[in-house]
């Protein structure tokens, strides 16, 4: 059913997600007027708020996250929310929540973020309180489980009270504009489509990385580590899209179906496939920083690291390898797509001594965005000593392409399509699924294989083993 929510729960009202991003976010999207003046936002949690002192709470996170030229609307924004504390443990809690919220005149957009044991209770308590009709619809923020199994259990409970087509998945790298860019790239320039197969892309390179180590994420992380945190959804959700077949248009659906085919189609990882790290003591930007067991403060088998050579098989990308890695305490914050094209068949300028290297197309996500396509030039001069050429990159950044229009941040755009019930930039149950899957069968490769990750100093690229992973294929990474 489609409709325009006048009413947006926000479960975790009070935590860091909300204040770095949700906030801000909502903000914006009010200073641009582009939610209604009827959108009312409740927020929920256990902290012991009422609705004067949360707004009092909400201003001060949007005078610390909120951009300078949005903070003059900081005081008309703080009058939509409203707050009702909520323990998910405690049914006659939702209730009360169903109180505070209203009558939703249009419908109403439900944000869970919650640890996985609580989905179970949540949906119970909003199913009792009459908070999941057909006008209610929910978006659901990672972590979804944490295997196959458990996902399936949340995605269980959660289609107990809501049917697909109202159900949000978030992975806030499909809100990023330069993911987005990626598909406007392949399937809106004709001269990209014809060479991105197998016959003229030699390997896919896709990294996240990350300077920081846990931060005030170490319950979390350390019961889920690389592979769970970052490949299971970002780094899948970036390589689908790298490798689709193009959709019939750019809706929920298609984008979809195309998705899904290629994460059903990734090929079991062999054990010496992978690399797995843990980042010791060391420096970053030339300050110190503790190794990953005396930032947890005991000895700990959770990966910070892992390199994957990945294999698609289908038509298109049989015999084209993915090289993904991701890890912390990386001596650079970046998140890129390197697509390698294979080398020109025969070059009419080595006999007068050029040589020439492969094109190569750099998607740069974060902290950049811009796409650069290297291309190979002749450097100028007579030549009398032999042609020489060198590559050439032909830069797009975005932000001096596109200058006029504001930089916006993925959450704006998500929770804007929640708002309004669009599910183009959301994940399927089906690809979340067979995204576990996948992980699932690495995660017991590695218990078959007793497999421990390998030390690497903070302020490196991984453990040397993720370089000869590439370099054992003649292939170097894009650092």
């Amino acid at each position: 059913m489609s409709f325009t929510a006048d009413r947006l729960l926000l479960f975790g009202a009070t935590g860091d997600l909300t204040q770095r991003m949700l906030l801000p976010s909502l903000c914006a999207l009010h200073d641009d007027k582009l939610i209604a003046p009827e959108l009312t936002i409740i927020g929920t949690a256990r902290s012991e708020y009422d609705d004067d002192t949360y707004q009092a709470f909400a201003r001060v996170a949007l005078e610390k996250y909120l951009p300078d030229f949005r903070k003059h609307a900081i005081d008309s924004f703080l009058p939509r929310l409203k707050y009702q504390v909520l323990d998910a443990t405690q049914a006659d809690h939702f209730t009360e929540l169903a109180d505070e919220i209203g009558e939703a005149k249009k419908g109403m957009a439900i944000f869970l973020s919650t640890a996985p044991s609580l989905f179970e209770p949540t949906i119970a308590g909003l199913t009792k309180a009459g908070l999941t009709g057909d006008k209610v619809r929910i978006g659901l923020e990672k972590p979804l489980g944490t295997s196959l199994e458990t996902s399936r259990e949340i995605n269980d409970a959660v289609a107990a009270a809501f049917s697909e087509d109202r159900i949000f998945r978030i992975d806030h790298y499909l809100g990023k504009e330069t993911v987005q860019n990626l598909l406007a790239l392949r399937f809106a320039n004709i001269m990209f489509e014809p060479l991105w197969n197998a016959a003229h892309i030699d390997h896919v390179q896709i990294t996240i990385a990350e300077t920081v180590g846990l931060e005030s994420r170490v319950g979390y992380y350390d019961g889920a580590g690389a592979l769970r945190d970052m490949v299971q959804n970002h780094m899948l959700q970036l390589l689908a899209l790298v490798a689709m077949e193009p959709p019939t248009s750019y809706d929920a659906t298609p984008i979809q179906d195309e998705k899904v085919k290629v994460l059903r189609a990734l090929r079991v990882v062999a054990p010496a496939e992978t690399v797995t790290g843990q980042y010791r003591k060391g420096a970053i930007d030339a300050q110190p920083v503790p190794g990953y067991d005396e930032e947890l403060g005991k000895p700990s088998d959770t990966e910070t690291f892992v390199a994957i050579k990945a294999h698609v098989d289908n038509w298109r990308w049989a015999g084209v390898p993915f090289y993904l890695r991701t890890g912390k305490r990386l001596p650079e914050r970046k998140t890129e797509i390197v697509v390698n094209f294979r080398c020109i068949p025969h070059s009419i300028f080595a006999a007068r001594g050029a040589k020439t290297q492969p094109n190569a197309l750099v998607i740069g996500i974060q902290p950049e965005e811009n796409i650069q396509l290297q291309l190979m030039a002749k450097e100028p001069g007579l030549d009398r000593d032999g042609i020489r050429l060198r590559p050439v990159p032909l830069n797009i950044t975005m932000p001096d392409a596109f200058a006029g229009p504001k930089k916006r941040i993925a959450y704006e755009r998500l929770l804007l399509d929640l708002i309004e019930g669009d599910q183009t930039l959301f994940v399927r149950r089906d690809e979340v699924e067979a995204q576990w899957g996948w992980i699932d069968q690495i995660r017991a490769s590695w218990a078959e294989h007793d497999v421990k990750p390998k030390a690497y100093s903070a302020g490196n690229w991984g453990p040397s083993a993720a370089i000869a992973l590439a370099e054992r294929d003649g292939v170097t990474w894009h650092d």
